[in-house]
């Protein structure tokens, strides 16, 4: 996957821990399933702009700032897996 996919999924990853927060905790505060969330942190599937909206919402931010976020975390060259 390209470095956007994988940063949006740092990101999304980064966002929720920094809330404390489960991948399950995340699932249920989107309306998404777990093992989806898990895919989208681990940059394995790329999130719809409905996702995008679903995980924002979830995260208390705008869509613009999750990907920004996630364009953020693609540059830094962080792993995706650990």
């Amino acid at each position: 996957m390209n470095s956007l996919v994988r940063g949006f999924g740092i990101g999304v990853r980064q966002l929720r821990e920094a809330q404390g927060w489960s991948q399950e905790q995340l699932a249920e505060n989107s309306n998404l399933n777990r093992s989806y969330v898990g895919e989208i942190e681990r940059g394995r599937v790329i999130a719809s702009l409905l996702t995008v909206e679903k995980l924002a919402l979830a995260l208390k931010l705008t869509p613009s700032a999750l990907l920004t976020r996630g364009e953020t975390a693609g540059q830094s060259g962080a792993p995706t897996d650990g």
